[in-house]
């Protein structure tokens, strides 16, 4: 088994999160697009996983992690670095994205209804990622990172992990669906020649 840069996991949950970051960026409320994550069936959003990781940690290992890539990260927004600068760096401190208390996070009661886009923004990268580290050899078959994505990442369990969802869904529609998000948002949704395998 290779070594990449984050693993299977840190390489797949951190465009997950960055991608959270950057719709916040964008107006998005991050109660909005926790719900678009779980309207999939992950079980906790990005946004509050940002906050349990701490702010401070998902910024460090982006920051790691983009030099070794084949294509780019999100781009951690100025006013994330301000959160960590100011030490609100989440749940360990009590404010980071949300204000937490007793161990959980104070989210609004009334907040937008997420979109199909937002919802395919999260994961798609993260299946996308999966493809590349199946491709560069860093997991040795698709059973592996299905398992590895149910139980150390949470990937929906219902769906039975990200390569057999992606098999399920329909590899083309999905891979187009990346390239469709390319031409709107940028080259990080760009997919990996990691697809092929699946198409």
């Amino acid at each position: 088994m290779r070594s990449t840069p984050g693993f299977l996991v840190n390489r797949s949950l951190t465009p997950y999160m960055l991608e959270a970051m950057v719709m916040m960026q964008e107006g998005v409320a991050p109660e909005t697009i926790d719900a678009a994550a779980e309207a999939f069936g992950m079980p906790v959003g990005p946004a509050e996983l940002a906050d349990q990781v701490g702010l401070d940690v998902g910024i460090a290992v982006a920051d790691s992690l983009k030099a070794g890539l084949d294509k780019p990260l999100p781009v951690p927004p100025d006013t994330l670095r301000a959160k960590v600068t100011a030490g609100d760096l989440g749940r360990k401190t009590g404010k980071g994205i949300y204000a937490w208390k007793d161990g959980e996070p104070q989210k609004a009661k009334s907040f937008a209804k997420p979109t199909q886009e937002m919802t395919d923004r999260l994961i798609l990268p993260m299946i996308d990622a999966c493809l590349e580290c199946l491709r560069k050899g860093v997991v040795e078959d698709e059973d592996i990172v299905d398992g590895a994505m149910v139980f150390g990442a949470g990937f929906a369990p219902f769906r039975g992990g990200p390569i057999h969802y992606a098999r399920q869904a329909g590899a083309q529609t999905l891979k187009a669906r990346m390239e469709e998000l390319a031409v709107l948002h940028g080259e990080r949704f760009r997919p990996d020649q990691g697809w092929e395998r699946l198409t």
